[in-house]
This record gives C-alpha cells, sequence and structure tokens, in this order.
C-alpha cells in the first residue's frame, strides 16, 4: 500500500504538535559587506588600455629579434621601463668594437671592477652589431650577453636605445657595493 503526499504531510503535522521554536539572539546582517576593489589592478588596466589606445608610440619599444634582455629575480618592471627608455644617467661606457673574443673579456671584467669600485649605477657596453662577423652573426653581442648574466654585480641589462647604439649597444643597470 502506497502513501499519498497528504498522508506524509498529516503524520509530519502530528509529530510537530508540541514543538516549540527557538529563541535566539543573533542578528542577521542587514546588508551584505561590497567586496573589495582592485584599484592598482584597475588604474594598471586603464593605463595599459590608455597606451594601446594612444597615437602616440614609441618606435624603440618596437622588438625587432636583435634586442638583449635581461633582469634577476626582483627588479621591478618599472625599472626595467625606465632602463629601455634610456631615463638613468650613464656613468661610464665600455667600448668593445673590433676587440677579440679574449681581449673582450678581459676588458670587460676589468671596466664592470672599476664601475663597482666607484660605485656606479648605469654603464653603457657598446658590443657592435658584428657586420664583420660574416655569417657566424654578432659574436661579441652573445659573448656580452652570456658573461653578463653571470656576474652577480648585474642586476639587468637591455638594448640601449638608438641614439645610443640601439641593438649594437646596450645599458647595464649595476647593483650597490656590498
Amino acid at each position: 500500500m502506497k502513501r499519498s503526499d497528504d498522508d506524509d504531510y498529516e503524520l509530519f503535522r502530528a509529530a510537530m504538535e508540541d514543538v516549540v521554536p527557538l529563541q535566539h539572539d543573533k542578528i542577521v546582517p542587514a546588508t551584505p559587506r561590497v567586496p573589495p576593489v582592485p584599484r592598482k589592478s584597475q588604474e594598471a588596466e586603464q593605463e595599459a588600455i590608455a597606451d594601446l589606445m594612444s597615437d602616440a608610440y614609441d618606435p624603440e619599444a618596437l622588438e625587432t629579434g636583435e634586442e638583449l634582455s635581461y633582469q634577476r629575480p626582483g627588479v621591478q618592471h618599472r625599472v626595467m621601463r625606465r632602463l629601455r627608455r634610456g631615463q638613468y644617467s650613464l656613468a661610464s661606457e665600455l667600448d668593445l668594437h673590433g676587440m677579440t673574443v679574449p681581449l673582450a673579456r678581459q676588458a670587460l671584467a676589468e671596466f664592470l671592477h672599476k664601475c663597482r669600485l666607484h660605485d656606479y649605477r648605469c654603464v653603457r657596453i657598446i658590443h657592435g652589431k658584428g657586420r664583420r662577423s660574416s655569417n657566424r652573426g654578432p659574436v661579441l653581442k652573445a659573448k656580452v650577453d652570456h658573461w653578463l648574466r653571470q656576474r652577480d654585480e648585474v642586476i639587468a641589462f637591455c638594448t640601449a636605445r638608438p641614439v645610443d647604439g640601439g641593438s649594437g649597444a646596450i645599458y647595464v643597470l649595476l647593483s650597490y657595493k656590498s
């Protein structure tokens, strides 16, 4: 024999006949809390959109595949952006044009040692574009890229602006003396 929904309802009502509702002192909030607004993220998004939509563009920011760029973990994006734009004053420079690889390596090591002693922040290294390297490509450029990544005092570097040598030179940001 099958019970109907009416029978179930009547049984429930009969079972709950002596039940007294509980009293409580909890207050239900009138309105839910407003979720936090990530203002800095929104500002960054709006700035990026404004940069994308503006007519002004930086032709030096266009990548050609010849650029060098490196930054140690912890270096802020703003620092790299300023370095790419050439906004740090250059304390010194080293020109490696025409040097052999062993001479260039020694010159670079001595230059970085001198920079460390004088506590220079930003320097320029001119490695050349490798136009005399025939099919091998720019030899010193690749070597300088490799050597600088191994140096503890180098915290970042990137290809220089066209007025400072373009893809034939780099800006190097050095750490403080410790």
